[in-house]
């Protein structure tokens, strides 16, 4: 039996269909498990967090500094954040990008809907270029209370 594998000169074509299903699934796993192999680095990724200064606003104009830093708490340059409307209102998205301190200002004008006593400014932050950070959990957001 082994002897007329050895001699047919015809590849694939003259394996057993069972035989060729089983590389072809064979293949496929290999690709799956490389692709996870190398989502491993991801596992090495820092997680960033945001910590707004002040907390608790008004409803109308004001300067929010918001910080980011990384899981051990040092802060991070270059990050972009993003402040938008939650439950509170808010004319737009702001953005602002961090100096070397970690640090970036923000102004925002929320406001309250007639009925509403308090809402919230939803706050992500997209990592510098080529860093070790991630922003997947949700960010510290900032409460908009009527004064």
């Amino acid at each position: 039996m082994f002897e007329s594998f050895r001699a047919d000169r015809r590849a694939i074509e003259g394996l057993p269909i069972r035989l060729v299903i089983a590389l072809v699934i064979g293949v496929a796993s290999l690709s799956v498990m490389m692709n996870m192999l190398t989502g491993i680095q991801g596992l090495s990724t820092t997680e960033l967090d945001v910590r707004p200064e002040p907390e608790v606003v008004n409803p109308g104009e004001q300067s929010i500094e918001l910080t980011v830093v990384g899981a051990d708490g040092s802060s991070v340059a270059d990050a972009t954040v993003i402040v938008k409307a939650g439950s509170a209102d808010l004319d737009g998205v702001r953005t602002a990008t961090t100096g070397e301190d970690g640090t970036a200002t923000v102004s925002a004008a929320p406001t309250l809907r007639s009925n509403q006593d308090e809402g919230t400014l939803v706050i992500e932050v997209k990592p510098p270029a080529g860093s070790g950070y991630v922003d997947r959990r949700g960010n510290a957001k900032v409460l908009v209370v009527r004064g």
